[in-house]
């Protein structure tokens, strides 16, 4: 095995679905040599501007390998099976999984020393931040290679490390929404209510002072009492609700589908996302200048066993 380089200069994206497209548009924008593997897409287009396309594994070893595949174990290993047999131990693999355990993914490999998980947000392009998972076998110098190239890209990696299945983002936005449909289904308010509170009072107060910085803002002395007052209240089911498959069940399956908790019907899914993303790169961009660069230095936790 190779694998010792100084950096990341070439990347290889596997898949090139929505997620797989962002990729590559923001690692073409940082000066990468970004090629585009897809065995089953027929055409190139769509594929963004500086990536080259193929539908066969690249002869030269790229430096950098995220595959952005669907959600399915078997399908992430048989790719991963398949990069060690064309490239050896040489290139950095990552995966971009969501929700998979990295750990699993991991165990076959042969250089699980050269693997981490990279996910990011979509829309990639607008996003500002990327999540770099180390498993237990990824060696640092590693890590630092994939955080410096997501740095050229203009983006901030957010260094975890250790697998939590959902990352960072994931658990954080499950636990939010759980919660959240668990008072949809009780009938104690509905989706636009709680929309109405994510878009008026949860995201700008937390872009402001953002999730724990918040708490020392208000005074630890009253969030500790609130939370013992509040947590035992919460909801504790380990699934799903039922009222979710229920809709899934009836074809509201959101946008795409015309229905999901909003009427969707007569509004084009693409100029909707187009929308969306342009208003979420607006509103980066004022954070970036009034608000960002502003954080407090963060102060180590008394912690112990207990707290794990």
């Amino acid at each position: 095995m190779t694998g010792e380089k100084n950096g990341v200069a070439s990347v290889l994206i596997v898949g090139s679905g929505v997620t797989g497209r962002g990729l590559g548009a923001v690692f073409a924008a940082g000066g990468f040599a970004v090629t585009m593997y897809n065995p089953r897409r027929t055409g190139q287009a769509n594929i963004p501007a500086g990536c080259t396309f193929s539908r066969t594994l690249p002869a030269d070893i790229p430096d950098l390998v995220i595959e952005c595949v669907p959600e399915i174990l078997k399908t992430k290993a048989q790719v991963f099976a398949d990069l060690e047999a064309a490239y050896g131990g040489d290139p950095i693999l990552a995966s971009n999984t969501s929700g998979l355990p990295l750990e699993e993914i991991a165990r076959p490999l042969a250089h699980p020393d050269r693997f981490l998980g990279v996910h990011v947000f979509t829309p990639a392009e607008v996003s500002p931040l990327v999540e770099v998972i180390a498993v237990a076998a990824t060696r640092p110098e590693v890590v630092d290679q994939v955080v410096a190239a997501i740095a050229r890209c203009g983006k901030r990696a957010l260094r975890v490390s250790r697998p939590v299945i959902g990352h960072l983002w994931n658990r954080l936005q499950h636990a939010l929404l759980h919660e959240a449909y668990h008072i949809i289904a009780h009938g104690i308010a509905t989706a636009a209510d709680l929309d109405a509170i994510a878009k008026e009072l949860l995201g700008p107060r937390f872009c402001v002072t953002g999730l724990i910085e918040s708490k020392d803002r208000g005074g630890l002395e009253i969030h500790v009492h609130a939370q013992q007052a509040i947590v035992p209240h919460l909801c504790k089911s380990d699934a799903a609700h039922g009222f979710l498959w229920r809709m899934l069940d009836d074809g509201r399956t959101g946008v795409r589908s015309g229905r999901g908790f909003y009427d969707w019907r007569g509004q084009d899914p693409d100029d909707l996302a187009l929308t969306a993303a342009d208003k979420l790169r607006r509103l980066n961009a004022f954070l970036a200048s009034e608000i960002r660069g502003e954080e407090p230095t963060p102060l180590p936790l008394p912690l112990s066993d207990d707290d794990e």
